[in-house]
């Protein structure tokens, strides 16, 4: 097989991506898109294996000289978005939309693998390319794929996301935490209905509820160290039926990020002691149901320090590496790197004069597809520093 530049193969990743754009497929429901990434790696000569814990699909490359294994990851899954871009390529499956990049993932990491089969002869040990589903949708697909045993035996494993907030042609990273854990909670109050004209022999679970939304507020404020990145927002508040009657049942459902599992520990604690003594003061009842997410995305340091040594020799003059500031979003990349050591990489994919500056998960959202080929580069130089150390 002649030697491929990954220059060479940014008019597939293009068009790739842009197949995937068309047909996108929700969390757990990839069938048809694990069903392409698997006849490509069939066409790059590269054993496919299908998990069954979902629709993930991972490819190996065994190196025909011993050495180290290294796992790279993409994420496959769309979102429940009807598409508003007006896109030649814009979505054909109404409702669903590739709205935060994992088509432009995906097709860099096919375009990974399709750069090492053409040179296995000469490659020192292992290569996982690791197509994960149901990044966007709690538990998660990597979980699935970690008990399969997609980690075992490796020693470095790398990811990265297109990121429109960075202007294409920037690279960034950060030592340590990274993104933050995202759990959740929905708390109901009920208290005791009845006519709002005589409101004293009624509990109102709208009044209890409304206490308690100011009362979390406090939490990270007053009980988590000023000095750790905390937040407690209240989504939604929903109750009652008309403007005449006191509500019996009021429901308050919101999230919770954080940067370490102690600061995570201590908002639950709070979150759960608060729930109840707010609602015990106004003599109505709680239930919280707290839903535990993603831990925080945390990176190896010695493996950050590897992408600061080798993403700028790889890119070139044109294109800077920079160290980024934590974020809020949350990623299930961070069940991996709790395994093994590893480095989560952003992807400048921003750009005004290709209409590139929509939010991820906005109706408009696109990317500039230049941001491939400097994706595809990194995981890359990520990959055969690590092998050939």
């Amino acid at each position: 097989m002649e030697r491929l530049a990954l220059e060479q193969l940014l008019p597939d990743m293009v068009k790739w991506r842009r197949h995937l754009h068309r047909h996108p497929e929700l969390s757990y429901q990839e069938k048809e898109t694990s069903a392409f990434v698997a006849a490509k790696l069939k066409e790059f000569g590269i054993e496919a294996v299908r998990s069954k814990a979902g629709y993930g699909v991972t490819g190996i490359i065994k190196g025909k000289l011993p050495g180290k294994t290294v796992v790279l990851r993409a994420d496959m899954d769309a979102l429940a978005i009807t598409e508003e871009n007006g896109r030649e390529y814009a979505s054909q499956n109404h409702g669903v939309m590739h709205a935060c990049g994992h088509d432009g993932h995906t097709s860099m990491l096919l375009a990974a693998a399709a750069y090492y089969s053409s040179r296995r002869e000469e490659l020192q040990g292992e290569l996982r390319f690791l197509f994960q589903p149901a990044e966007e949708i709690c538990p998660g697909g990597a979980l699935g794929m970690i008990a399969e045993g997609v980690l075992e035996g490796a020693d470095a494993v790398y990811g990265l996301h297109l990121w429109t907030p960075l202007p294409v042609g920037q690279v960034a990273s950060a030592p340590g935490p990274l993104m933050a854990s995202a759990d959740e909670f929905f708390i109901d109050i009920t208290g005791k209905g009845g006519h709002a004209g005589t409101p004293h022999r009624t509990v109102d679970s709208i009044v209890a509820a409304a206490a308690l939304v100011t009362q979390l507020q406090s939490i990270v404020s007053r009980s988590v160290d000023p000095l750790r990145p905390a937040v407690v927002s209240v989504g939604t508040i929903q109750g009652g039926t008309a403007q005449n009657i006191v509500a019996e049942r009021c429901r308050i459902t919101g999230t919770v990020r954080a940067f370490d599992e102690e600061t995570r520990y201590l908002i639950r604690q709070r979150i759960e002691e608060m729930t109840a003594s707010v609602a015990a003061s106004y003599g109505a009842e709680a239930k919280i149901d707290y839903l535990v997410g993603y831990p925080p995305l945390v990176n190896d340091e010695a493996e950050f320090r590897r992408f600061f040594r080798v993403a700028p020799a790889a890119l070139g003059d044109g294109v800077r590496v920079e160290r980024m500031e934590k974020i809020m979003p949350a990623e299930d990349f961070s069940y991996y790197v709790k395994e093994i050591p590893g480095c989560f990489i952003f992807v400048g994919a921003g750009n005004p004069a290709k209409e590139a500056v929509y939010p991820h998960h906005h109706s408009k959202f696109d990317f500039d597809e230049d941001a491939l080929l400097h994706g595809a580069k990194v995981l890359v130089a990520m990959a055969d520093s690590c092998l050939n150390e």
